[in-house]
């Protein structure tokens, strides 16, 4: 417990059902549905006479249901949650992130936090830290194409693992511009860890000679930027189609500006709803802020009722043993990786003790 002249702090037992039950029912009828399974840590702040105050959590890097009750927000108690709450962040790692309403963002911004985007009228998200998307964009500028170049376009993939339908699109995209960004997703959520992602994809797009990966970082798909995108829940709420808008509103106002990009490919989504919402808002925003989008159809296996290749189908073939399957899925380079380096029955192993959505 942690006190001051005013308030003080308790942390609730989250295991507790009573403590969660606490937390839920402030935060109720501020308009917050409490989750515990998506926070580590949480705090209620008292006053000395055992009023709720205001609560607030964190997970990883993210703060998460930061409120205070009404009559007490011109008081000092939105600055002693945020505070603690962001220090017990940074001193596990260089920056924090917070989701909160736009009309927040003044508070935020009081306490040392700097607005990146909003998905209006839901959702901004803030940072603060010794690292900011200022590093990012400094990254972006070390790897930027060099010439002039009329057609510059982007992909944004996971690839867990890379595939065929992966590579199809790649191609298709190199062919059709002067110059092709990959985004390869950072956020460790994957079967496959991210060196691993991207060394696939390297591999499998050496033979091309027009495009550059990318390290996506907290600003492409990240857990900072789009957590829904890694629950294994699929059913779109507004919560996930607001995420969505966010990640397409940095890349549109931080990244695709500074690359010149003026094109973003996709493949038609045929089995995630998460996904598809994402590419349903990428097709309504992007052309606003002078990105085309482009939507390509999905490849598929050539076999009679095999369906669209996915990532998703590789790893169901792994863990079912069905290695026979690999060859209609997967690029050659990936398939030498995976036995090579990773070991498949490993990875077999890994697949049949853990679920992942992308």
């Amino acid at each position: 417990m942690i006190e001051n002249s005013d308030f003080r702090i308790e942390e609730p037992d989250l295991s507790s059902k009573f403590d969660v039950e606490l937390i839920r029912r402030f935060l109720s009828p501020l308009g917050f549905y409490f989750d515990e399974s998506t926070v580590e840590y949480s705090v209620i702040l008292y006053t000395l006479n055992d009023d709720i105050v205001g609560v607030g959590s964190c997970q990883g890097k993210i703060l998460k249901y930061v409120a205070v009750a009404p009559q007490f927000r011109e008081s000092g108690a939105f600055a002693h949650i945020v505070t603690h709450l962001t220090e017990r962040v940074m001193s596990q790692y260089q920056q924090a992130f917070v989701f909160t309403r736009p009309d927040n963002i003044s508070r935020f911004e009081g306490i040392g936090y700097r607005h990146i985007a909003s998905a209006q009228p839901l959702i901004s998200v803030l940072e603060f830290g010794y690292q900011s998307i200022d590093d990012y964009k400094q990254y972006l500028q070390s790897i930027k194409y060099d010439k002039q170049a009329e057609k510059v376009a982007a992909i944004v993939i996971n690839g867990n693992p890379y595939t065929l339908g992966h590579q199809y699109l790649i191609e298709k995209a190199s062919t059709e511009n002067d110059w092709l960004y990959v985004f390869v997703v950072q956020a460790e959520k994957s079967t496959f860890s991210f060196s691993d992602r991207f060394e696939m994809i390297r591999l499998g797009t050496q033979h091309l000679s027009n495009i550059q990966l990318v390290k996506g970082g907290e600003y492409i798909v990240s857990c900072a930027t789009f957590p829904n995108y890694f629950l294994k829940n699929e059913a779109p709420d507004a919560i996930t189609q607001k995420q969505a808008e966010l990640d397409i509103e940095i890349f549109s106002q931080h990244i695709a500006p500074l690359l010149g990009i003026n094109k973003r490919y996709v493949g038609t989504e045929n089995y995630c709803a998460t996904t598809a919402l994402y590419n349903k808002a990428m097709k309504t925003i992007l052309p606003t802020k002078g990105v085309a989008f482009c939507e390509v159809q999905r490849l598929e296996t050539g076999k009679k009722d095999g369906g669209f290749i996915s990532a998703s189908k590789v790893r169901e073939a792994i863990k079912a043993h069905q290695r026979s399957k690999l060859g209609e899925l997967l690029p050659e380079t990936t398939i030498l990786y995976l036995k090579d380096k990773l070991d498949l029955d490993t990875v077999e192993q890994r697949l049949r003790h853990t679920a992942v959505r992308h």
